[in-house]
C-alpha cells in the first residue's frame, strides 16, 4: 500500500489534512490512534497549547545510517512543565555503538546491552505526543529520525508539525537586517546552540546531551521565547513549523 506522506515544505494549513488522510489508511493501530488525534488548530493561543518537549540521542546525524540510543520527552504548557509526566528511554541500536557517538552522548556499550529495541518503546512515545505539538531544538533530528525508526519497525513512518525553538531564535538572530550586517562585517553569526540561546534569556546551564536534560531545556526556552518576544495570545500558527 502507498502511503500518504507530506511534501518536503508542507505548509502550516496541510498538517490537519495530512493527518486525517494518514488515519484511516494507517495499518498499525497505535500509529492510527496517533493521527486521529489532531493537533491544536493554527487559530489556538500559544497559552491554551498542549505541547511536548521532545530530544534525542544518536550515533550520528544521518537517519539513513544512524539510530536513535536514547529519548527524552517532557509535557508542557506555556505555564507549567510537567516533570511528574516526564519520560526517558535508552534503547538499543541495530549496530555496535561507535566510540564517536559514546563520546557525544555519554551512553555507553554497557547501558544498550540490555536495553529494549524502540519497537517496545512506540506505542507509549505516541501515545505521549498524540494531540500535542511537539517542541524540538534543532528539528532536522526528532521528525527524521523517528519517521525512519517507525517505519523501519511497522512499515509506515509518522510525520507531525514541531515548533523548533532553534527556528524562533533563528528569526531573531539570523534573518534579521542586523543579522545580515554583521555578516557583512565579517563578524561570526549569533550562536542558536540550545546552551547560548538559553543564556540569552538568563536561563542556567545544564548538563548537554542528555535527551531528557536536553528535553526540559528545551522546554524552558520556549516558555522565554514566548515570554520575552510574543504573547500569551500568539496563535500557533505563528510559530510551528
Amino acid at each position: 500500500m502507498t502511503f500518504i506522506r507530506p511534501r518536503r515544505k508542507i505548509t502550516q494549513a496541510d498538517w490537519a489534512m495530512y493527518m486525517q488522510k494518514r488515519a484511516p489508511l494507517a495499518q498499525d493501530p497505535a500509529i492510527r490512534r496517533f493521527f486521529e488525534t489532531p493537533p491544536p488548530s493554527l487559530e489556538t493561543p500559544i497559552a491554551e497549547v498542549p505541547m511536548v518537549a521532545l530530544d534525542m540521542e544518536t550515533t550520528g546525524l544521518d537517519e539513513r545510517r544512524h539510530a536513535i540510543v536514547s529519548i527524552g520527552l517532557v509535557p508542557f504548557t506555556l505555564g507549567r512543565i510537567k516533570l511528574a509526566e516526564r519520560r526517558y528511554w535508552v534503547v538499543k541500536p541495530p549496530r555496535p555503538l561507535n566510540e564517536a557517538s559514546v563520546t557525544f552522548h555519554h551512553i555507553t556499550h554497557s547501558e544498550i546491552a540490555n536495553a529494549p529495541d524502540l519497537e517496545a518503546i512506540i506505542d507509549p512515545l505516541l501515545e505521549a505526543l498524540a494531540g500535542r505539538i511537539v517542541v524540538v531544538h534543532f528539528r532536522h533530528i526528532e521528525r527524521p529520525f523517528l519517521d525512519a525508526a517507525i517505519k523501519a519497525r511497522r512499515g509506515e513512518g509518522v510525520m507531525f508539525p514541531m515548533i523548533d525553538t532553534m527556528s524562533l531564535e533563528a528569526r531573531l538572530h539570523r534573518q534579521k537586517l542586523w543579522a545580515r550586517f554583521r555578516r557583512w562585517l565579517g563578524r561570526p553569526p549569533v550562536s542558536i546552540r540550545l546552551d547560548a540561546s538559553r543564556r540569552r534569556y538568563g536561563l542556567p546551564s545544564y548538563q548537554g546531551h542528555h535527551a531528557l536534560i536536553d528535553a526540559m531545556a528545551t522546554a524552558e526556552l520556549l516558555q522565554a521565547q514566548i515570554a520575552t518576544h510574543y504573547e500569551p495570545s500568539t496563535p500557533l500558527g505563528a510559530l510551528w513549523t
